[in-house]
């Protein structure tokens, strides 16, 4: 596997020479300061590949050029947008750049309830706590018909769980799941979220894939004249939250996703966080099954409860077996002849990353190191003992 860090550019706590330093050869960033849906023009691209390059690096993968909500919705502009993402493309592929992650979850990107999680041994990780979920959305947003999506016993614990928070802890709730990453949306205000939510009240699931289905079928062609590979990441979590579809969430999601167009630049980034968090999902059976496909690999680990909620476990640890997972990675590389670009995903805050307040959640740089440390001596020791 090609080992690649993510990075958020110039304002990232984590700096390129952190990553160099970490043993990775590999870069995964965008350009965060372009506003979602605005072209990417070469020069802009450009400037952040020298910067990637003159570190000792290289830019392996796009995470990626977002897709404006009106063509997810298709509405309103949404031909024009789709024309501009093209040229963007265009654009990638002159400067030599050729893999793009990709989603195409509403509204928001992957949804958290705690940012900073405390853990047993203090350190921090991202957690999706499902009763806290119902709490925001029940009796901090007030979400019409929100008491439709929870359990009555879920609910009768969101309701005593908000009686019970004090302003201060309501608004760390609001915060985790409103607050943008880089390149995503703006952080966000409950009414500005309303309003954006509420474009997708008649837009069901099998609208959404048919939208991705409609913008897949207007890029790939144009991808496979320029040699360029698109990886979509699944949703996370793979659940439907706060009344939008989730769509690309089990294998059945990726079996319509490679069925909306037949072409190897039509792949998947396998998040085994996103997709691990579905007890449904066989991880090493999926990887194997859309072998061809996978083009981006994510490396994390969740531990599931039994409510449905999750939070990051240690990349070894958790409810996936990341032996198997990555058994079958370094077998599926072999028969297809490639290294697959593998980034060790949302690490725990830990160590000095606990006094560093500017650090994005999920990103500081010494759990990921050890992630990615982790990761590393698992595939060396599967390699070396030739079980493959």
């Amino acid at each position: 596997m090609q080992e690649t860090f993510r990075w958020f550019g110039e304002s990232d706590t984590v700096k390129l020479s952190d990553i160099r330093q970490a043993g990775a050869t590999g870069v995964v960033t965008a350009l965060h300061h372009i506003v979602n849906g605005e072209l990417w023009t070469i020069s802009e691209i450009q400037k952040v590949k020298d910067n990637i390059e003159n570190a000792g690096l290289k830019w392996s993968f796009i995470e990626s050029i977002p897709i404006h909500e009106n063509i997810k919705l298709r509405i309103g502009d949404y031909e024009e947008r789709i024309e501009v993402y093209k040229q963007s493309l265009r654009n990638v592929a002159q400067c030599g750049i050729k893999n793009v992650c990709y989603n195409f979850m509403p509204v928001l990107d992957w949804t958290r309830t705690h940012l900073f999680w405390e853990l047993e041994d203090k350190s921090t990780a991202l957690r999706f706590d499902k009763v806290e979920m119902a709490v925001f959305e029940c009796f901090i947003m007030k979400r019409n018909g929100a008491e439709n999506s929870y359990s009555l016993d879920i609910l009768e614990q969101a309701q005593v769980s908000f009686k019970g928070m004090s302003n201060d802890e309501k608004q760390r709730l609001e915060d985790s799941i409103l607050k943008g990453l880089p390149g995503t949306v703006d952080d966000l205000t409950i009414p500005v979220f309303k309003d954006m939510i509420a474009q997708y009240d008649n837009v069901s699931h099998e609208d959404l894939k048919a939208n991705l289905s409609y913008f897949l079928n207007r890029i790939i062609p144009l991808c496979e004249e320029l040699g360029v590979k698109m990886a979509i990441h699944p949703d996370d979590p793979p659940i439907d939250i706060m009344g939008l579809p989730r769509i690309i969430k089990s294998e059945r999601d990726l079996d319509d996703l490679v069925n909306f167009i037949d072409s190897p630049s039509n792949g998947i980034t396998f998040c085994t966080g996103s997709l691990g968090a579905n007890p449904d999902n066989n991880l090493p059976k999926m990887i194997e099954k859309f072998k061809h496909r996978i083009h981006f690999l994510h490396l994390r680990n969740v531990k599931r409860e039994a409510n449905g909620s999750f939070y990051e476990d240690n990349h070894l640890g958790g409810s996936s077996d990341m032996y198997e997972v990555v058994k079958t990675v370094l077998k599926i590389e072999k028969d297809r002849g490639v290294s697959l670009p593998m980034r060790p995903d949302h690490g725990h805050q830990m160590l000095h990353d606990l006094k560093n307040n500017n650090t994005y959640a999920g990103y500081s740089a010494i759990g990921r190191l050890r992630g990615l440390a982790e990761l590393r001596g698992l595939a060396l020791g599967i390699s070396k003992s030739h079980i493959i």
